[in-house]
């Protein structure tokens, strides 16, 4: 392993586009959610395994910030880092880029869970998903953790 995971680009769509001429809110929780997709692939959990084994990732929590507005046509990329995770549960956090400027332009910090779909109910990972899931956790453990980790919204006290 070798530090942040980049899994997924998407270029922004016209009809993404809202009434200020950029990316629709919406639209950046779509790419963060398209972005969850490809790491569920990548950690063994794709439409095929999902398939076979009836386990998938449902997001439970989600807090997203965003930083700089994004244009039509701009290619996009994502951010991948494991925060921790559990026997059920990934904290992840995700930062998006674009190719107009080095600057993240939105981060996403969620909280996902395991479910055996069969039943309907979290349940641990599978051994083959936890097998994928414990050396980039290890590599990402050494990371600095973002600016925007554990946020919350609030106005500053009046004076």
């Amino acid at each position: 392993m070798t530090g942040i995971l980049r899994l997924h680009r998407e270029r922004v769509q016209p009809g993404w586009i809202d009434y200020n001429g950029h990316l629709l809110d919406a639209y950046y929780l779509l790419i963060f959610s398209n972005n969850t997709t490809t790491f569920m692939e990548h950690i063994g959990l794709g439409e095929k395994e999902r398939a076979e084994k009836g386990h998938s990732l449902f997001t439970l929590e989600v807090h997203l910030n965003y930083l700089r507005e994004i244009k039509v046509g701009k290619e996009t990329w994502t951010d991948t880092q494991i925060l921790g995770w559990d026997d059920k549960r990934l904290h992840v956090f995700y930062t998006l880029y674009a190719e107009d400027a080095p600057e993240p332009r939105a981060t996403s910090e969620q909280m996902l869970m395991n479910i055996d779909m069969n039943q309907r109910r979290s349940a641990p990972f599978l051994p083959e998903v936890r097998a994928r899931i414990d050396p980039i956790a290890r590599d990402h453990a050494g990371l600095p953790r973002p600016a925007n980790v554990g946020r919350v919204i609030s106005l500053p006290p009046k004076k």
